[in-house]
């Protein structure tokens, strides 16, 4: 396999596509089609699972609420609403852009946590997949599996651009001088109080990913 000599690598929820919107749609939802205490009751689970997994399981969760509302057939109803929402509607202003502009010196890779089922389904509907010709790579944890990132797509460098800082320190801990983190300050992950001061600054601070094209090569690989 050949090595390139820089690789970009992207996150997709509140990084490419604004998952809190996603949340809160689906929040809209399920109190008016279940209730409000339902919908309650849901995002307890999924909070617990996020806890226990380290990603958000939203049909595991789904599945949890079942196990609870077993005589209430209109549960089933809710995962057709969860696989067929339109997530093209959903990623951020010029977060296409972002990624066809970093194209021109390296290719862009998908690199996300998630589920096996959930979390695909999302990156194809969303157009990413297509966006990225199948360079899609979702893991469990990704900050530990970056052996197995240079496994398929090898390089001398690589450039991280996630909205979770924690995720940012941990990948350049493990590859430091060769990896340019990009930390995009978008969701609630990336704005809770006093997140600056637990983990070091990343290399590029974006207020939004649009901004990533106001980046040269140069930039990413000093």
């Amino acid at each position: 396999m050949a090595k390139h000599q820089i690789v970009f690598l992207f996150d997709v929820d509140n990084t490419l596509l604004d998952n809190d919107h996603v949340e809160r749609d689906m929040r809209s939802h399920l109190a008016g089609f279940l209730s409000p205490q339902a919908r309650d009751r849901y995002f307890q689970l999924l909070e617990e699972l996020r806890v226990q997994l380290g990603y958000a399981d939203y049909l595991g969760a789904l599945e949890r609420y079942r196990l609870e509302a077993l005589c209430n057939p209109r549960v089933l109803r809710v995962s057709g609403w969860l696989v067929d929402y339109p997530f093209a509607r959903r990623l951020y202003p010029h977060a296409l852009d972002a990624v066809l502009h970093v194209r021109r010196w390296g290719p862009p890779v998908i690199l996300s946590d998630g589920d096996a089922v959930f979390q695909p389904r999302k990156v194809e509907r969303s157009g990413l997949w297509d966006t990225f010709e199948d360079r899609v790579l979702i893991y469990v944890h990704k900050e530990d599996m970056l052996a197995d990132v240079e496994r398929h797509y090898p390089a001398d460098r690589y450039v991280m651009v996630d909205d979770k800082l924690r995720i940012l320190a941990a990948i350049k801990k493990i590859w430091g001088k060769r990896v340019t983190t990009v930390f995009v300050k978008q969701g609630r992950h990336a704005n809770e109080p006093g997140l600056l001061d637990r983990y070091p600054s990343a290399d590029i601070h974006l207020d939004r990913i649009g901004n990533l094209l106001d980046f040269d090569r140069a930039a990413f690989a000093p």
